[in-house]
């Protein structure tokens, strides 16, 4: 009888410390939760029109993966690239900040070895590096061609892709015939679809990273031309065909990136890190000729709607809530404040031109107006614009145009006469912007 006395104080005992241990542990990934820091997954397309998925309308092209993000997150109706072209919307984006401040204005061009994204610029992924982060970029740079212009010298720990705006997805050439896949520094040859290679190597930065906070930008270079669907390892381009192919080898090209999305979300799912992943997609700029850029009108390299309005959708389980739209304003240069803001990372000495969007899309605090500025100064094209709310002001060449865009998704309906009191104020907050960019002379011009 003792003896079974002293065995139940014995199974009392050990049951206590069972449950103690059982609270722990079931405790623990709470605490753990708060301290851990999420990891960071970037995903840039190359001039994919507004209306060319799921979720934006598009009834041509299934994209099942990405209108997950907006089923799962947030879906943003008024988001705006930085730029109408590639470059200067992935200068924003590295460095949180207009990119007239470091003269990348326009698409750097094939065979442009000169310009480039200086270092005294402090990129995104060198704040994110230096606090704590493994970081890794797959695919299109378009900063520079040069070492010291490209990603291991922002702050990127592994690269994998192309330095220039576009090449033949199968023979991984410029339009001008050079040669363009590298492996961080070094040339390298790889035989494959593009974008059925970037997601590869995204894919397997996301395994060997499991364990560790990661920051990976995954930037295709689809949707751009030349418009080859995948799966046609047969269909290399010359400069007479560059620009050949049909809606239907377009959507081929969207849905593959589609796959790649689902690839990467599977990895996480795989390695439980779906609550601890803060993913991002959006565009670099509108769509060009075989996209559907509607309710909008034009498309790439112009400020009208179609050239710089584009999808965004965020997805951070716990954190920003699941299937909603928001209407708020946000641009590019927003995303780097956000996730610097995400992450707890140190922003850098000088200010950042963009806003943590964050607290807004918790539902912390209210939508807020927002004033945007772009200029596009080339030859064949003169275009300035500013947004201020629901108010554009369009200046194309010498033609002076406003627009109320709550009423005018489509900007149709001239309203510059009606309310010369409203273009004055929006003509004078563009010209103090442009001192305010020409403060500090770029380093390059790229005209």
């Amino acid at each position: 009888m003792k003896r079974y006395r002293n065995l139940t104080k014995f199974m009392a005992a050990l049951i206590s410390v069972c449950c103690s241990i059982a609270f722990c542990l079931t405790n623990r990934p709470m605490a753990t939760a708060a301290e851990r820091k999420p990891n960071v997954i970037f995903i840039l397309v190359d001039d994919m029109g507004y209306g060319d998925l799921g979720c934006y309308g598009a009834a041509d092209i299934r994209t099942p993966n990405i209108d997950r993000l907006a089923r799962e997150g947030v879906k943003l109706t008024d988001h705006y690239s930085n730029g109408p072209v590639c470059t200067p919307t992935r200068a924003a984006f590295l460095t949180g900040r207009y990119q007239q401040r470091v003269g990348l204005e326009w698409a750097i061009y094939p065979g442009q070895k000169h310009p480039g994204l200086p270092t005294s610029e402090t990129s995104v992924a060198r704040m994110l590096k230096d606090n704590g982060y493994a970081t890794g970029i797959f695919g299109k740079w378009h900063l520079g061609y040069k070492p010291e212009f490209g990603p291991n010298a922002h702050g990127f720990d592994e690269f994998f892709g192309i330095l220039s705006g576009n090449i033949d997805h199968y023979s991984h050439r410029e339009v001008n015939g050079e040669p363009d896949l590298y492996e961080n520094t070094k040339p390298v040859e790889r035989s494959g679809y593009s974008t059925d290679l970037i997601t590869e190597r995204a894919v397997s930065f996301i395994n060997r990273h499991a364990t560790h906070p990661f920051f990976l930008y995954v930037p295709y270079n689809s949707v751009h031309w030349p418009f080859q669907p995948p799966d046609a390892p047969g269909d290399v381009r010359t400069s007479e065909t560059w620009h050949k192919g049909t809606r239907g080898d377009y959507a081929r090209m969207l849905e593959r990136i589609d796959d790649g999305v689902g690839l990467m979300l599977e990895a996480l799912e795989r390695h439980g890190l779906v609550r601890d992943t803060f993913v991002i997609f959006t565009d670099d700029n509108g769509g060009d000729r075989l996209s559907r850029n509607s309710p909008f009108f034009h498309r790439k390299a112009t400020l009208w709607e179609g050239g710089i309005r584009v999808p965004c959708l965020m997805r951070w389980p716990g954190q920003i809530p699941a299937g909603k739209v928001s209407s708020q304003a946000s641009i590019t240069m927003d995303l780097t404040a956000t996730i610097l803001s995400a992450t707890v990372t140190k922003s850098p000495p000088r200010v950042l031109d963009g806003i943590n969007l964050l607290p807004i899309l918790k539902g912390e605090t209210p939508e807020v107006e927002r004033t945007f500025f772009w200029r596009i100064f080339r030859d064949e094209r003169k275009q300035k614009a500013v947004r201020k709310g629901d108010w554009k002001y369009i200046r194309d060449g010498d033609r002076e145009l406003l627009f109320d865009l709550k009423k005018d998704l489509s900007e149709r309906q001239e309203l510059y006469y009606q309310y010369q009191e409203v273009a004055s104020e929006l003509r004078g907050l563009l010209e103090q912007w442009e001192k305010e960019m020409d403060r500090t002379p770029p380093l390059f011009s790229v005209k």
